[in-house]
Order: C-alpha cells, then structure tokens, then sequence
C-alpha cells in the first residue's frame, strides 16, 4: 500500500495540493487535539464525570440551536465563489460572499436569542438541575462570538489561507488550555472550565472573520462589499442550496449531533461523560482527516465545475485510500490500548467508555474513510440527495434509540449511531459514484 501512494503522489498534483493545504490544517490540529485531549483530563478529574457530562450538555445545546438556524454558509461560499473565479466571473463571487454574510449575521441573532428563551428549559430538561442556566447562557454567548464564522471559513478555504485558519486555531486552544490549567492547579470550579471553552470558541469565531474580511480586501480590493447584490448569480437557485444544507444539518442535528442531549435525557449526565471520553479518543483518528475535508471540497468543486471527471473519481479513489490507511492504523491502536489509556489517563471513572469507544470506532471509521460522499453532492448541485438519505435512514435510527436506549442504555446508543453511520454514507458513496459516471457519458 505505502508504494502505491508514493507513485500516487508522485503523478497526481491535485491530490498533492489537497494534501499541502491539509498538512497546514493539520498541524494546527494536532496541536489542539493535544491541548484539548489534556484539557478534558484535567477537567474530568477535578469536576468529575456528572458536572463534566453538564458542560457537554451546555456546549452541545447552545451549539445545536445554532446549527439549526444555521445556513452552513461555507459550503456556500466555497460552492459558489470557488465555481466563479474557476469560470472567471469574480463579481458573480463577490456578491454571493456578500449575501452569505449578510444572512448568517442576521440568524446568529436569532439564535442567540433563541438560546435565551429556551435556556431554563434546557437547563431542567438536560442539565436536570433549574440552577445549571446560567451555565447554559454563558456558553451561549459563543453564538455572537461566531456571527460569520461558517461564511468566513468558507472564504479563507476558497484563497487557500489554510495556514490562517491553522493560526487563529492554535491561539484558541492554547487559551481554552490555559484557563483549564489555571482552573485544576487552584482547584476551582465548573464556571471557571465553562469560561473557558466560551472564550475559546469566541476567540475562533472573532479571528476568522476579522481575518477573512483582511483577506477579502486583500484579494480584491477595499470596494468589493460595495459589489451590487443583482450580481449574485441564480439567486433561486443559491438560496435553494442554502436550504438544502440547513435541511441537511437539521437532519444530521437530530440523527447524529443530538447524541449527547439524547443521553442526557434517556439516561444521565453521568453517561454523557463517557461519551464525550470515547469521542475525545475517536478524535485522534479525525485528526489527521478533518482537515482533508476542506481541502478536498474545494478541489472536487473545482474538478465538478469544469467537467474533468476523470480527475473527480481519481480524486475520491485516491483520497479514500489514504484515509483508509489512517483510520486502520489510529483506530486498531485504540482498539487495542483503550482498555489500558482510559483509566490511566481519566482515573477509574473512565473505564466505562471503552466499550462504547469501540462501537463507535466502526461508525465514525467509516466515516472518515468516505468523508467527501456529501461535499461530492454539493460540488454536483445536488445538496438535497444526501439530506433524503439522510432523513430516512435518521428517521428509523430515532425510532431505535427512544425504544432500545432506555432498557439496554449507552452502548445500544453507540451502536445505533455507528449503523446510521455505514448505512446512510454507504447509499450516499454509491449514488455519487454512479452520477459521476452517467454525466462521464453526456
């Protein structure tokens, strides 16, 4: 296998731009995987597992409520500015960078405001503790933080700044790391670790829209929010792209995101620490591999756009073999040493998320094997095929979970959510390859 990825990378330089844009991603990664590997050690042992299983809570609530407004506005702005400037028509791009933004400002209002109304609720609900709002409420404020993170992202992988995006990662988590670290050696509290994954993802959210905005006048000069919105090419059908990625997220918020407010619900904030420790540890396999995502998104929508599509199925096949490597390499070390890492690293409390850390694994490595089969759909303008898949796949994992979870707990969950996993990214491979292949033959 190793040789044929070196004549691979030896022949291919599309795979071998993927792979530059990725290795800057990636180092910043590595480093806040580190830090946010030790930070969850740290708290873990000084919170313990029911208060650190209430910050997962508040995190994937205000998170989650923000993701359902939420347009995913870089998979818009890479879809259409990236399609422009492959095309030469960079005013068509300007506008639709302007109107992204415009849009993701006004509903990350709405979504803050949508985390205040609805946090006591969340807080009796999941936290099940009426006191644990303004827990709640705090972590929400990052709604505001990241007003035009997603539309940001989207413009920095468009240029290539990879190495920004890497930067302003780093600096977030070394303050989220350092407030932790302050937090266990003064033996405070769950406001202080709070504090501290707020202000990192304020951080995040601030930096990559100031640095975006640089960019952008940078690139094309101080006058390009002045680009008229009539320039905006195929308003229906960019605005039928956005609501097909915010349908998809709502899909993928319930079948998949929801997880932790599932287990805190049906079962404990207890379970939901183990967890977010198996995840933590599945994290290590994602290292290496999220940050091929964007890269390769862009290069498919590059290939898509001008028909080469002897160069997309290149790319997919040889993508998928990389990863495939990384994820039975990383994956069959844990496999092996979790039972030993968990309670050396977490204490005996973390014993109990090996088996799910296990399950999971299938899931999620499959996963990250075929991690381009939904930006494959966008880069083709059809958003709305993984999102069907996805819903009714997601509808009978629902259906799962509220009857199994309650009598047979935690690990019918992990086992659920890894067959939603195979089973709905697996359709979704094998209709993309076949479109490939039939507009191949027009």
């Amino acid at each position: 296998m190793l040789t044929r990825l070196q004549i691979i990378w030896n022949t291919d330089p599309t795979l071998r731009r993927v792979i530059a844009n990725s290795g800057r991603l990636f180092s910043g990664n590595a480093i806040s995987a580190a830090l946010g590997l030790l930070q969850g050690i740290l708290a873990f042992r000084l919170i313990g597992d029911v208060q650190w299983g209430l910050t997962t809570t508040a995190v994937v609530f205000a998170t989650n409520v923000n993701r359902l407004l939420s347009f995913r506005m870089n998979e818009v702005v890479v879809q259409r500015l990236g399609a422009a400037l492959a095309n030469g028509e960079k005013d068509k791009g300007l506008a639709a960078v302007k109107a992204a933004m415009l849009i993701e400002t006004a509903t990350s209002i709405v979504a803050f405001l949508a985390v205040v109304v609805l946090t006591p609720w969340a807080a009796l609900t999941f936290g099940k503790d009426p006191q644990s709002a303004p827990l709640f409420l705090l972590y929400g404020l990052i709604v505001l933080g990241n007003i035009t993170t997603e539309s940001s992202t989207g413009v920095l992988q468009v240029l290539r700044r990879f190495d920004v995006i890497t930067r302003i990662n780093i600096i977030q988590s070394v303050v989220t790391f350092g407030i932790v670290l302050y937090a266990f050696l003064a033996q405070r509290g769950i406001l202080e670790i709070m504090l501290a994954l707020t202000a990192g993802k304020i951080i995040n959210g601030l930096g990559l829209t100031f640095f975006s905005l640089r960019q952008m006048h940078q690139s094309f000069g101080v006058d390009w929010l002045k680009t008229p919105l009539r320039n905006l090419p195929d308003p229906r059908g960019m605005f039928g792209f956005m609501l097909n990625t915010n349908l998809n997220g709502t899909v993928y918020l319930f079948t998949r995101d929801m997880t932790p407010l599932f287990v805190a619900t049906l079962l404990s904030t207890r379970e939901v620490a183990y967890f977010r420790i198996a995840q933590s540890l599945i994290n290590l396999i994602m290292l290496p591999l999220d940050p091929l995502i964007g890269p390769t998104y862009a290069e498919i929508s590059r290939t898509v756009a001008l028909k080469e599509w002897d160069a997309t199925r290149r790319l997919l096949r040889r993508i998928s073999l990389l990863t495939a490597s990384l994820v039975f390499a990383v994956g069959g070390g844990l496999a092996l040493t979790g039972w030993f890492l968990l309670p050396l690293m977490y204490g005996p409390k973390g014993a109990p998320a090996y088996p799910i850390l296990l399950i999971l694994l299938i899931g999620y490595g499959f996963a990250n094997i075929f991690q381009w089969n939904r930006p494959l759909f966008l880069a083709l303008g059809k958003p709305g095929y993984p999102m069907l898949v996805a819903l009714l796949v997601g509808l009978v994992e629902l259906i799962a979970i509220f009857t199994l979870v309650p009598q047979f707990g935690s690990l019918a969950l992990a086992a659920i959510l890894s067959a939603n996993f195979v089973v709905s990214i697996g359709i979704i491979v094998w209709r993309g390859l076949a479109e490939i292949r039939r507009r191949a033959t027009l």
